[in-house]
C-alpha cells in the first residue's frame, strides 16, 4: 500500500465519468466517485478545496484544449485525468492520436500536482463492450507506460468483474448508477494509500435474471430514452457536453 500522504485540494479532469452522472441529486446535479472521494478528503483536511472540471461527451482533444491548462494552473496537490474512452467507442477512432493527446495531458498536470492519478476506466460487460476490446486495451497498456513515465498511480477499475456486472450501471447503459460510483470512490482512495473502508471489489450476489417480458420493456425504454437520442446527437454532430459548463469550476472550499 501506498504512504497515506495529506492532500490539500483536488481537481477532476475528464468526461461524463468523472463529471458523475445518473446519481441525481434534488437540485438536478449529480454526485459521482469524484465529489464522494472529495467529501472523504474534505472531512480529514481542515480548508480542503475541490474543483471538477469534467463534461459529459468530452472527447479526449476537448479535454486537452479545455481542461488540462486550467487544471494545472490550479495547481492543486491531486489530479484525476480520465479521458478517451469516448473516442475508443466511437465507429472510427486513431488510438495512436487518442494516446498522443493523454500523453500531452497527463505531460501539462503532472509537474503542477504532488499526485496525478490515471484509470483502466470500468466496462459494463456485453456484447458491444467485446467489439471495441482491442482498442481498450491498446489505451490501458498505453496508460500503464504513461503513469510509469510521470509518476502516476493507476487504478485499474477494468479488471474488475463487480464493476464490469450490468447492476452497477444506469438505465442508460453507459454510466455507473450510485452504487458503481461509490465502489469507484473507495478504489480511489486505497490507491492514494488510505485505509480500506470497504471491499470496492466484493462480488455481487447471484443475479435474479428477469422474465422475458421485463427484459423486453427494459430494452424498448433503454432504446427510447437513450439510445435513439444518442444516435441522433452522432448523427448530427452533437455532443450531451454542448455549451455545458464544468460543475466546479474553480478550487474552492469543499465541505462534501
Amino acid at each position: 500500500m501506498r504512504m497515506n500522504t495529506t492532500y490539500t485540494s483536488y481537481v477532476a479532469v475528464g468526461d461524463s465519468f468523472t463529471e458523475g452522472m445518473s446519481d441525481g441529486l434534488p437540485d438536478g446535479s449529480y454526485r459521482g466517485w469524484a465529489d464522494l472521494l472529495a467529501a472523504r478528503l474534505a472531512a480529514r483536511t481542515p480548508g480542503f478545496r475541490y474543483a471538477n472540471l469534467a463534461v459529459r461527451g468530452k472527447l479526449i482533444g476537448q479535454i486537452v484544449d479545455e481542461q488540462a491548462d486550467p487544471a494545472a494552473a490550479m495547481g492543486a496537490d491531486l489530479v484525476t485525468l480520465v479521458g478517451g474512452l469516448n473516442d475508443v467507442l466511437r465507429p472510427k477512432c486513431d488510438v495512436e492520436q487518442v494516446c498522443g493527446l493523454l500523453e500531452d495531458a497527463a505531460g501539462r498536470l503532472a509537474p503542477s500536482c504532488k499526485q496525478l492519478v490515471l484509470m483502466r476506466s470500468p466496462g459494463r460487460r456485453g456484447p458491444v463492450l467485446g467489439r471495441f476490446l482491442p482498442r481498450m486495451e491498446e489505451l490501458f497498456s498505453f496508460i500503464d507506460g504513461l503513469a510509469a513515465r510521470h509518476g502516476a498511480i493507476v487504478v485499474d477499475l477494468f479488471a474488475s468483474e463487480a464493476l464490469g456486472d450490468q447492476r452497477m450501471w444506469a438505465e442508460d447503459r453507459l454510466h455507473l448508477n450510485a452504487e458503481g460510483h461509490r465502489r469507484v470512490a473507495e478504489a480511489v482512495w486505497q490507491a492514494l494509500g488510505h485505509e480500506p473502508e470497504a471491499d470496492w471489489n466484493a462480488p455481487l450476489p447471484p443475479a435474479v435474471q428477469p422474465g422475458w417480458a421485463a427484459r423486453r420493456a427494459s430494452d424498448a425504454r433503454f432504446a427510447r430514452e437513450h439510445l435513439g437520442p444518442w444516435i441522433g446527437r452522432r448523427l448530427t454532430g452533437r455532443s450531451s457536453g454542448d455549451g455545458r459548463p464544468p460543475k466546479r469550476a474553480e478550487l474552492l472550499p469543499y465541505e462534501g
